[in-house]
Order: structure tokens, then C-alpha cells, then sequence
């Protein structure tokens, strides 16, 4: 089994419902899902989510990770600590469609309180689907990586 079909996904206490419907909705087109946790609601800390899931990705066992918080936000910043990971937060498909074509995003980070579950799959469905437009718009992702080294 390659990378290439394998998403990790990830969050802490306040996404797993809708962590796992993103999970069988994955499933369903095909992707092979890693679901690294958590299981049961008691509070947790999201950063230890975050950084598990982007040392996935980042180490090339999974080819994209899903994340999710209770904003987004916050396990987004702690899986962008991890060298080679560019996670954005999504609340809208054009952006999550953005952050493929023009930031190369291997991670989507969404906030379970804030996007409820019919709109986060369609954009998880906009930020598998669309590629990478490269171009211009690989300098400035390599200038991204530049910051990290």
C-alpha cells in the first residue's frame, strides 16, 4: 500500500464525531483512512493531535492528513510546527480548493465547532480533488520550506 491513497486523521475531544463521519466519507471514495485518535470524549490536548498527524505526512506515510479542534485553529498551529507540514484551516471550499492549487497544503485543519458536518465534506471533498498548480506558485512554496531550514 502507497502513501498515495492514505490520509491520516486526527483531532482532540471536541472533533471526534466529526472526525469520524469526515473518516467514512473518506472511505467511501476509496482513500484508505488512518485514524490515529482519540476515541472516547474526555478532554485532551490538541497539540499531541496535531503533531502526530503531521509526522505522518511528514515522514511520507500518508500522502494528506485531516485535523480538527474545536476552532481549527490550534492543532493547525501545532501541526505546522512539524518541518515539511503546510496545514491551513478551512471553513469554506474555496479556500480549502486554495490551499492545494497555490500552497501546496498536505494538511486541512477544520473547527468542529465552527463547520458543521454536510459543509466540512464538501470541503474535504474540495481539498482532495483539486492539484497542485505549481508555477509561480512553487517558488513561493519553496520559500516557505526556506523559512523552516
Amino acid at each position: 500500500m502507497t502513501a498515495r491513497n492514505r490520509i491520516v486523521l486526527s483531532s482532540d475531544h471536541a472533533g471526534i464525531q466529526l472526525r469520524r463521519a469526515i473518516g467514512a466519507h473518506i472511505a467511501e471514495h476509496g482513500s484508505v483512512v488512518v485514524d490515529i485518535g482519540p476515541t472516547t470524549p474526555e478532554s485532551t490536548h490538541y497539540p499531541k493531535h496535531g503533531e502526530a498527524a503531521a509526522r505522518l505526512v511528514a515522514s511520507g506515510d500518508c500522502r494528506f492528513g485531516i485535523i480538527l479542534c474545536g476552532t481549527g485553529q490550534g492543532i493547525m498551529m501545532a501541526a505546522n510546527k512539524v518541518r515539511g507540514i503546510r496545514c491551513g484551516v478551512c471553513v469554506d471550499t474555496f479556500s480549502a480548493r486554495m490551499i492545494r492549487q497555490h500552497n501546496n497544503a498536505n494538511m486541512l485543519s477544520i473547527g468542529a465547532r465552527v463547520v458543521g458536518e454536510g459543509l466540512a465534506l464538501d470541503i474535504v471533498d474540495a481539498f482532495l480533488t483539486t492539484q497542485f498548480e505549481g508555477g509561480r506558485h512553487a517558488t513561493r512554496v519553496d520559500m516557505i520550506g526556506a523559512l523552516e531550514r
